[in-house]
């Protein structure tokens, strides 16, 4: 039995793609080889062309075709049942964002981990708050993209207990690598009792939060390490030496210059970063919730 109700079917399809183009590869390197020694020019100087061979053309027509079907059959067999969801399915919302994984829960309760139960049923309605992502549970044999603006789905049930790993298959800038999670299959007592303990609101500062669900902290640490920007400790009133239209100038992190970084990140850009890496969040991000922003910056010097 697999991890998932999808191995056998997934693992089958494969094995049968795979064993047909291993004996292919095989064959025709095989009768390539021997035409290269049978037929070199030294034992035949002089070409004949042969032709108007129906049956051999007959042959090499139908035994791909046979094998083509053969290929698509279970190919089909294994990924029709992925798009049938059982109406119990346990819904569970993804949220794909540079680059992290966010699993909620029926109550709006969110964990950075999917834990779901065992022998049940789960469909992950999948969504994208920015780029394309692709959400790929190996052990499960599924995979679906996270496209901006689709709505996309997949299900599956976890027949063994444990933790599996969650990647991101779409290459979705510069930390995709680290786009990782764990899907960890429990027995539905520990799953009803870990979910009830589950937290449906943080303590944590609204700015904080604003931050988290947009993604910032992928590429901005708050305790002072270098990701792959500047850290947002002690960020509030220190000078950085930027670009400006084409010219070095030095200013002072304030309301105003955090507002022009939101929403327009290239128009001061800081010396020895790259243009393009941070898009705009207008329209993402109120004028509101940027104020709360500034508000956390200002708290951790």
């Amino acid at each position: 039995m697999g991890a998932s109700n999808f191995v056998e079917g997934v693992d089958l399809a494969f094995k049968i793609i795979f064993g047909i183009s291993l004996f292919f590869l095989v064959g025709i390197t095989t009768v390539m080889l021997y035409f290269v020694f049978r037929y070199n020019r030294k034992r035949h100087p002089r070409a004949i062309q042969i032709k108007d061979n129906n049956i051999l053309e007959i042959t090499w027509i139908t035994i791909p075709l046979i094998l083509v079907l053969l290929m698509f059959y279970y190919g089909y067999v294994a990924f029709s049942p992925m798009r049938i969801v059982p109406k119990d399915a346990i819904p569970i919302t993804v949220i794909g964002k540079m680059w992290v994984w966010t699993f909620e829960y029926e109550g709006g309760k969110q964990s950075a981990d999917l834990v779901v139960p065992l022998n049940k049923a789960v469909k992950l309605n999948l969504h994208s708050d920015d780029v394309i992502h692709s959400l790929y549970i190996p052990a499960f044999r599924i995979k679906e993209d996270v496209v901006p603006g689709k709505n996309n789905y997949m299900w599956f049930i976890a027949q063994q207990p444990g933790e599996y790993d969650i990647l991101c298959t779409v290459y979705c800038g510069l930390r995709h690598s680290y786009m990782e999670a764990k899907a960890k299959v429990v027995p539905e007592a520990e799953y009803q009792a870990w979910l009830k303990a589950l937290p449906e609101k943080t303590n944590e500062p609204e700015g904080l939060t604003i931050l988290k669900k947009n993604a910032c902290t992928g590429c901005h640490s708050i305790d002072g390490s270098k990701i792959v920007s500047t850290s947002f400790k002690g960020l509030y009133g220190k000078t950085e030496r930027v670009i400006t239209n084409g010219s070095e100038r030095t200013v002072t992190v304030d309301d105003a210059y955090i507002k022009t970084s939101v929403y327009d990140p290239d128009k001061d850009l800081v010396i020895g970063f790259q243009k393009g890496i941070m898009k705009t969040y207008k329209g993402i991000v109120t004028e509101d919730e940027i104020t709360k922003i500034t508000d956390y910056l200002k708290s951790i010097k």
